[in-house]
C-alpha cells in the first residue's frame, strides 16, 4: 500500500489538534463517550449484531438489554465486555512500553469471550483446532497447528522497528495478518480490530471505526490484498476527522450564542 494515501489524514488530524479539543474536559468527555458508543455499535454490526444506541447506553449502565418482552443479559454482557476491552487498549496505548505480546492478544480475547471454552478449541488460550467452516468471515486462514508460531512472528514483526513504516499502514498490516491467522473460532475479528486501534492510539491517531454499513466491503477486503482494507480504514479515519470537526463547530456555535 502507498503511504502517501494517509498523508491527508495526518493533515486533517493536525488541523483538529490546532483547535485544542482537549482544553474543554467536559466536551472531550462527551465526544469520547459518543465515539465509544459508536465504536461498540459499529464493531458489533460488523459481526452481524445490530444494537441501538439506547441499548448500548443501558448495557453500559448495567441494565439488561430488552428486546420486546425478553431481557437479553448475554447481549448486555457482550457490550460491557467490549467496553472493557477498549479500556485495556487505551491503557496499553498510554504506556511507555511499545511492546506487543501474544499475552496481550490472548488477554483481549479472554475479556471478549465467555469463560467457558468454545467448541472446537484446545489449550488454555482457546485457539481453534480446525478450519472454521461456518463463520462470519469466509477468507483463507492458516492451518491451526501454525497459530502459536504465527502469533509469535506477528508480535516480533510489530516490535521490530526496522525500516520506518507509516503508523496507519503498520496497523492495517497487523489487522490483516491477525485475520489471516484467525486464532480463535469466536471474536478473532474483534481482537484484530482492537490490535489495529491499539497501534493507532499509541501513536496519537484516533481509532479506526469501520461503519457497520460497510460490512460486506469489509469482508470482501479480507479476501483480497490488504490495499482494499487500507482504503476502508483510511475512509474510517477521514470519517472521524469530519465528525470531530462538526463537533467542534457545534461547540463553537453554542459558545457564541
Amino acid at each position: 500500500m502507498e503511504e502517501r494515501h494517509f498523508f491527508d489524514i495526518d493533515a486533517k488530524l493536525a488541523k483538529l489538534g490546532e483547535r485544542r479539543l482537549g482544553e474543554d474536559l467536559l466536551a472531550t468527555s462527551m465526544f469520547q463517550e459518543t465515539l465509544e458508543a459508536g465504536w461498540i455499535y459499529h464493531d458489533n454490526a460488523l459481526e452481524g449484531v445490530v444494537l441501538s444506541f439506547p441499548e448500548i447506553r443501558d448495557a453500559l449502565a448495567r441494565k439488561a438489554i430488552v428486546d420486546g418482552n425478553c431481557s437479553d443479559e448475554a447481549l448486555s454482557t457482550e457490550v460491557r465486555s467490549f467496553k472493557a476491552a477498549i479500556d485495556v487498549v487505551r491503557k496499553l496505548a498510554s504506556q511507555q512500553s511499545r511492546t506487543i505480546t501474544v499475552e496481550q492478544l490472548n488477554r483481549l480475547h479472554e475479556i471478549l469471550t465467555p469463560v467457558e471454552k468454545p467448541r472446537g478449541t484446545s489449550s488454555r488460550n482457546g485457539y481453534r483446532t480446525d478450519r472454521p467452516h461456518h463463520r462470519v468471515y469466509h477468507h483463507d486462514v492458516v492451518p491451526c497447528d501454525t497459530i502459536p508460531l504465527r502469533l509469535k512472528q506477528l508480535c516480533e514483526s510489530l516490535n521490530n522497528e526496522g525500516e520506518p513504516v507509516h503508523t496507519v499502514a503498520r496497523a492495517i498490516n497487523a489487522h490483516f495478518e491477525l485475520m489471516t491467522i484467525y486464532p480463535w473460532p469466536k471474536n478473532s475479528g474483534k481482537v484484530a480490530r482492537l490490535l489495529m486501534n491499539l497501534l493507532l492510539l499509541r501513536d496519537g491517531y484516533p481509532p479506526a471505526v469501520i461503519p457497520g454499513v460497510e460490512r460486506q466491503r469489509y469482508h470482501e477486503s479480507l479476501r483480497a490484498e490488504n490495499d482494499r482494507l487500507a482504503d476502508l480504514v483510511a475512509d474510517s479515519l477521514r470519517n472521524f476527522c469530519s465528525a470531530a470537526s462538526r463537533f467542534l463547530d457545534d461547540r463553537a456555535a453554542r459558545a457564541s450564542t
